[in-house]
């Protein structure tokens, strides 16, 4: 048996390779995922459709979005077809927006320099919208058999501390290497089941925290094991300042009724519709707290905007949401207005009963807040509950 690989993403040999693959392939036949929906199909379309949703989501939250998305558009052409609305409000919940709507371009891109048939070429899957290199080769090997080494987040994982690999894994030396090391891993036959032997010992025992080792079928051979560094590899990312950003959303109420607005395509929550945002928000009060200077503005914004008077403003609870790379705190403010003129639209606006937030293409935080104002959700702000109004007019 070979001992435990050293080294910074040093040559394997092929009896490690070899001995490596085969543990790995038995142990998930055995012990590994094999129910999942996506599982049982040939078809690169449903199998694509999974890689995309499981890039930044974990297979227990993406099983009912994915069933549902297959429900509404259960090929490429009904996908191609779709409005984005309806694409986008399927998606809502899962974040990582630009995600669905790269599915969407890429599905027309099929249909047109494809004639509607999913590539087989690697190249040719990793060209498409969206579509990454570790993801192209997860897509083909799934679905067309092909020879190809995967690279996502647990793998990476996986493979830092079976060979030693030090590091941050997003580096780029580092991630050379553990390309290198991939690549060299991919055994000559029974690739598919490597390849999900792979996602599913990083996703359910080489786990980031609390890995457990004992039932790891190639703890054998592996290096951080041996020398009792599990816990420190791979290598964390190098500490670095979160920003914050703020953000003042008006919730106009018309009746049961609230505005929303859709996003610009580029940007955080891209696409999707929204609350309105106030502009000057340098202009607000850190607090969120009673101001009559702020009410003012308000007032004179809506009115400038959309025409509409301003009954009432109130402050709502400061809504905290994290994104990668940065947090936001959203500061609503819920406005009552008359004065509506339902038959003159704004372009890019529509009035959304509060009883169908819940259904809406709305960013998760907006979605829960709304369904809180409308009494869907329990344990939250309900209108009787609203802190003291900024100002009754």
């Amino acid at each position: 048996m070979p001992g435990p690989a050293r080294g910074s993403g040093s040559a394997v040999s092929q009896e490690a390779v070899g001995e490596f693959a085969r543990r790995l392939v038995r142990w998930q036949a055995r012990a590994g995922r094999n129910d999942l929906p996506w599982q049982s199909t040939r078809d690169p379309y449903a199998i694509w459709v999974a890689e995309i949703m499981l890039q930044q989501t974990q297979v227990g939250t993406a099983i009912p979005y994915y069933r549902r998305f297959m429900a509404r558009f259960p090929d490429i052409a009904a996908l191609a077809s779709a409005p984005e609305d309806e694409v986008m409000r399927l998606w809502s919940g899962l974040g990582y927006y630009s995600r669905a709507r790269n599915l969407r371009r890429a599905a027309r891109d099929i249909v047109e320099r494809h004639a509607g048939r999913f590539p087989a070429a690697l190249a040719d899957i990793e060209r498409l919208p969206g579509i990454g290199r570790s993801t192209a080769a997860a897509i083909a090997g799934f679905a067309f058999g092909a020879r190809a080494a995967i690279l996502d987040g647990n793998v990476k994982r996986v493979l830092a501390r079976h060979f030693l690999v030090e590091g941050f894994p997003g580096e780029p030396a580092v991630e050379r290497r553990l390309w290198a090391l991939a690549e060299s891993l991919v055994p000559k036959r029974g690739v598919e089941a490597y390849i999900q032997g792979l996602m599913d010992l990083g996703a359910t025992l080489c786990t980031a925290k609390r890995p457990a080792c004992g039932r790891c079928p190639v703890r054998a051979t592996c290096g951080a094991y041996a020398a009792n560094r599990v816990t420190d590899l791979p290598a964390p990312r190098p500490r670095r300042r979160v920003p914050a950003r703020s953000a003042v959303m008006l919730v106009l109420r018309h009746g049961a009724d609230v505005l929303i607005e859709r996003r610009p395509a580029t940007g955080v929550w891209g696409g999707l519709w929204s609350l309105p945002e106030l502009v000057d928000a340098a202009d607000v009060p850190a607090g969120g707290g009673p101001d009559a200077g702020l009410a003012a503005a308000v007032k004179r914004a809506v009115a400038r905007r959309y025409g509409f008077d301003v009954r009432r403003v109130a402050p709502l609870a400061t809504v905290r949401h994290a994104f990668t790379h940065f947090t936001l705190d959203i500061r609503p403010l819920l406005v009552d207005v008359v004065g509506v003129d339902r038959r003159a639209g704004e372009p890019g606006a529509l009035w959304l009963p509060l009883e169908e937030a819940g259904a809406a293409a709305l960013p998760a935080p907006v979605k829960r807040l709304l369904l809180r104002l409308g009494g869907g959700a329990s344990g939250g702000d309900q209108p009787s509950l609203l802190e003291e109004a900024v100002q009754d007019l």
